[in-house]
């Protein structure tokens, strides 16, 4: 038995400030061009203000979520990254980049008969925290 990787990637271009949308066709896209039948694959973004995560896509949670997030990290609450004084970022995103660190930055699908190994209502959803934007989702695909 031989380990095979490959590697893609895609971009997305966001229009909002805080935008989120479901991945999972692009993902599922992207890995039916590799010859992998059982594996794993790593989907991650190259951010630092984005997130990537697996739950069910539907309108009323990801309502939800982003009403959570901005309970559990206010957009203005005296961070130092946003203090000209002690940073030089001039966003002042610090917010955006709290936030991506609690919801995370890739996640790991199984791969079963060519097929990612998701349940019923499992979607791959991106987050984006600081746009808009445009971002690169890298996909690295492990297996036989």
């Amino acid at each position: 038995m031989t380990m095979k990787v490959y590697s893609t990637s895609f971009t997305l271009s966001t229009d909002q400030r805080t935008e989120v949308s479901d991945v999972t066709k692009r993902v599922r896209d992207a890995i039916q061009q590799f010859p992998i039948s059982a594996g794993i694959a790593l989907i991650n973004t190259l951010h630092t203000t984005c997130a990537l995560f697996i739950n069910e896509f539907q309108s009323a949670l990801i309502d939800d979520l982003q009403h959570l997030i901005e309970r559990l990290v206010p957009e203005r609450d005296g961070y130092r990254h946003d203090d000209p004084r002690v940073s030089d970022c001039e966003r002042g995103n610090a917010h955006s980049h709290l936030r991506a660190a609690l919801i995370g930055r890739s996640v790991a699908v199984g791969i079963n008969n060519a097929e990612l190994t998701l349940g019923r209502f499992q979607s791959i959803i991106f987050a984006e925290l600081d746009g808009p934007r445009r971002r690169e989702i890298s996909i690295q695909v492990i297996g036989e």
